[in-house]
């Protein structure tokens, strides 16, 4: 177990690296000479023509509602595997972690609501989910640049945390940022839904036959109304953790895992960043920057998550209904919790559910995500330096 924890860890830490500089990469093009080609880089139109269907799209809306549903699909298959035989799969492994995402979630949306309640533009109190994500990538990266001043099972923490987090993103996906919902589509995406759980009771243990039926539902629900991504995760749902194949015990579930883990991380979410991430800056002011909707964003990433992670965690340890990971201390809990404000990946996505017209705050939404995560990130990293060294201090 703990061979797969360090595996998954170093290959978050280093998407962590990577996303860097894809979004650095982003920024620099959009600001340079370079902005014309970066645009229609993002623009290439992409068509698919399958007699009846047609599926037309440009490149960036591929990478959000195509690459991104398999990266929700990994979310999936962590999840299922966390709540069956992971830290989610027992109340006491999983209540400080799930006490501590609830409060990072509350909290950040509610200091996003308090900035843009009276917000003149009604479509603004839409973002009032961007802030309550965590990009676990870039948040272990930044653990792992501190080596063994963090106790593992601060990671392990976080891990939890984090998928928590997700696992609450995609509920919040699918109750408030679905459209009119196409009863066709629906219609199909159900008999698909029913055919991959026939599959699972029946043994299959083939991935193809899953990814073709998953096809026909990712592509039903891209058409339905409801967010294409949470296809990726209902096809998760229905792979088997456990099965028999040829008379041997197989996990099909862990073996699709393990081959996407290498291609989300180092393609997709740098791609996804770098479609996101490009935010002309030349072209906002700070006056702009001051204004409500990127004010609860950044607020709500740099205060919100911090308050409600650490508030929520410090409540329930107090009265005893869990306690500190093994081998930390308030200090660097503390510290974690400002890390979870690295909201970047899952923020942008969201804010791109949230505001379907991407320039209509001047892009200042998508450079608040940027300045609340880099934010919590120094200070999060300042902090568990700190907090260890005074440590140390104290014992020597």
């Amino acid at each position: 177990m703990n061979n797969i924890i360090e595996e998954f860890i170093e290959r978050e830490s280093s998407s962590g690296i990577l996303l860097i500089f894809a979004t650095v990469f982003a920024l620099f093009l959009s600001n340079s000479f370079l902005a014309p080609l970066y645009q229609s880089f993002l623009y290439i139109p992409v068509e698919i023509h399958i007699g009846a269907l047609h599926l037309d799209k440009s490149l960036y809306l591929w990478v959000n509602d195509g690459l991104m549903a398999i990266f929700f699909l990994l979310i999936g298959l962590e999840v299922k595997r966390e709540l069956i035989e992971g830290h989610l799969s027992s109340v006491k492994q999983a209540i400080l972690p799930g006490i501590a995402a609830l409060g990072g979630m509350i909290v950040p949306a509610l200091v996003y609501i308090a900035f843009n309640h009276a917000n003149d533009n009604p479509i603004a109190i839409n973002g009032w989910a961007i802030p309550t994500a965590t990009d676990i990538a870039f948040a272990l990266g930044i653990l792992s640049m501190l080596g063994r001043r963090v106790p593992v099972s601060l990671k392990l923490f976080l891990m939890a945390l984090a998928i928590i987090d997700d696992l609450g993103a995609i509920v919040i996906i699918a109750l408030f940022y679905t459209t009119d919902l196409s009863t066709l589509s629906i219609t199909v995406a159900f008999i698909s839904l029913a055919v991959l759980v026939a599959l699972n009771l029946f043994n299959v243990t083939k991935k193809a036959a899953y990814f073709i039926v998953g096809w026909v539902l990712w592509v039903s629900v891209l058409k339905s109304g409801v967010h294409a991504t949470l296809a990726g995760v209902a096809l998760a749902f229905t792979i088997p953790l456990n099965a028999t194949r040829d008379g041997m015990h197989v996990s099909v579930l862990k073996e699709l895992e393990h081959d996407l883990h290498f291609w989300v991380a180092f393609l997709i979410l740098p791609l996804f960043a770098f479609v996101n991430a490009g935010v002309n800056v030349t072209e906002i002011s700070l006056t702009q920057m001051t204004s409500q909707v990127p004010l609860g964003i950044m607020l709500g990433l740099f205060v919100g998550k911090q308050l409600g992670v650490f508030g929520f965690s410090y409540i329930a340890i107090k009265l005893k209904l869990a306690v500190l990971p093994e081998g930390s201390n308030w200090m660097q809990l503390y510290g974690v919790s400002v890390l979870t404000g690295i909201g970047f990946t899952m923020s942008l996505f969201i804010a791109s559910l949230a505001f379907v017209d991407d320039q209509a705050f001047q892009f200042t939404d998508k450079l608040a995500i940027l300045l609340g995560s880099f934010a919590s990130g120094v200070l999060g990293y300042s902090l568990l330096r700190m907090g260890k060294k005074s440590e140390v201090a104290e014992h020597g």
